[in-house]
C-alpha cells in the first residue's frame, strides 16, 4: 500500500517494509499465509498487530473461477488472520458489520482506504489527449468503469447497457486473465460491439486522464468493502452512478452525492438522464465526500489507532 506508506511518513510515523527491521507494530493489509506467519511471529515477540480487513467472503464470491465454492473456506481463513490483530481496521461501517457477523470479537475501527485528492482531481487538459489516443470524438458521450473482470463488479450489466444504448460509448478499464474467469465473463469481455471497449490494465497516470475524459463513471458492482475507484471518480469530479448496495449507506446519498440504481431498467434511464443533462450535476457534493476521505485525514486516524494499540 504505497499511498498508505507515503501518507504515514508525512504524518511523522516511521515506516519500514523490511520484516527484519526493529518495529513496534506490524500493520498487515493482505491475507496471504506469509502475512499470517508474520502476525504470529510478531505476537510471539510481544509486538502489536494491526490487521487491515480489506477482504470479506462476500466480496470474494462471484470473482475468480470456483470462487463461490471456495468462499466459505476463504471466510474461515480471513477470520483466522484477522483475529491475530490486536486491532482490526476496515474501510466502512458495512464491512465492520460483516466482520462482526463472522463472530470476530477483536476491536474494529472504521477507517476509509482514502484517496489522494492531489493526484485524482479535475483536469480538463487531459480530455482531448485521451480522446485522441482512444479514437473518440469531442462530442462522444463516454460511460466508463474500472475493475477486474468479475461478475461481482457488474461487468455483465455494463455490457448489457452497451448493447441497449448504442448511442453512447462504453469503456472498461482493468484486466483479469481469461484462465481465471468463468466462461460467461470471458464471453462478455470478448463481446464485439462498435461502442464497447475493454482496454486492459491502465497505468495510474493514464487512468487519471480517463476520469477527466469520460462523461459518466458507472459502477454497477454488487459487493464492495468501500470502492476505491468510486473515491477516485468523486475526486475527479465525474458524475457517478452506482448500484444501490449497503456499503454506500451513510456516506453517499442518492440524488445528493451520486445517483444510484437498483437494476438495468433503472440504470438505462439514469444513464440517459445524466448524459443528456436532465438531472442535476452532483459532482461538487461528490468532491466533498472524497475530500473527507483524503489520505492525509486517514493517516491521522491510523496514527491515532497505533497510539491506542501501544497504550
Amino acid at each position: 500500500m504505497v499511498m498508505q506508506e507515503e501518507s504515514l511518513k508525512k504524518e511523522g510515523v516511521e515506516v519500514t517494509l523490511d520484516p527484519k527491521d526493529d518495529y513496534d507494530i506490524v500493520h498487515l493489509n493482505t491475507v496471504f499465509p506469509s502475512d499470517y506467519r508474520m502476525a504470529k511471529r510478531a505476537r510471539k515477540e510481544g509486538k502489536k498487530v494491526v490487521y487491515h480487513a480489506h477482504s470479506t467472503k462476500e466480496d470474494f464470491a462471484n470473482s475468480f473461477t470456483g470462487s463461490n465454492l471456495a468462499a466459505p473456506f476463504f471466510g474461515k481463513w480471513i477470520q483466522k488472520c484477522y483475529e491475530m490483530g490486536d486491532m482490526i481496521l476496515t474501510p466502512t461501517q458495512y464491512s465492520k458489520h460483516l466482520l462482526k457477523s463472522y463472530g470476530i470479537e477483536k476491536p474494529i475501527q472504521v477507517i476509509s482506504n482514502g484517496v489522494d485528492t492531489t493526484q485524482f482531481r479535475k483536469n480538463m487538459c487531459d480530455r482531448e489527449t485521451f480522446r485522441e489516443k482512444y479514437g473518440y470524438g469531442p462530442n462522444d458521450k463516454i460511460v466508463m468503469s474500472v475493475g477486474l473482470y468479475f461478475e461481482r463488479k457488474g461487468i455483465l450489466d455494463f455490457v448489457e447497457m452497451a448493447k441497449r444504448m448504442p448511442q453512447y460509448q462504453f469503456i472498461w478499464f482493468g484486466f483479469t486473465p481469461d484462465y481465471q474467469i468463468p466462461k460467461k465473463i470471458k464471453e462478455a469481455v470478448h463481446t464485439k460491439l462498435p461502442n464497447l471497449r475493454f482496454t486492459g490494465y491502465l497505468p495510474k497516470e493514464e487512468l487519471k486522464m480517463a476520469y477527466n475524459s469520460c462523461d459518466l463513471f458507472f459502477f454497477p458492482s454488487y459487493e464492495e468493502t468501500e470502492g476505491i475507484v468510486v473515491l477516485e471518480a468523486l475526486a475527479s469530479e465525474i458524475p457517478v452512478l452506482l448500484r444501490n448496495i449497503p456499503v454506500y449507506e451513510g456516506w453517499l446519498e442518492n440524488g445528493k452525492d451520486v445517483y444510484k440504481g437498483e437494476n438495468n431498467k433503472e440504470f438505462m434511464k439514469l444513464i440517459e438522464e445524466i448524459l443528456e443533462h436532465k438531472l442535476p450535476n452532483l459532482t461538487e457534493s461528490g468532491l466533498l465526500r472524497a475530500r473527507e476521505r483524503d489520505v492525509s485525514c486517514q493517516a491521522k486516524l491510523l496514527n491515532k489507532c497505533y497510539k491506542i494499540v501501544c497504550a
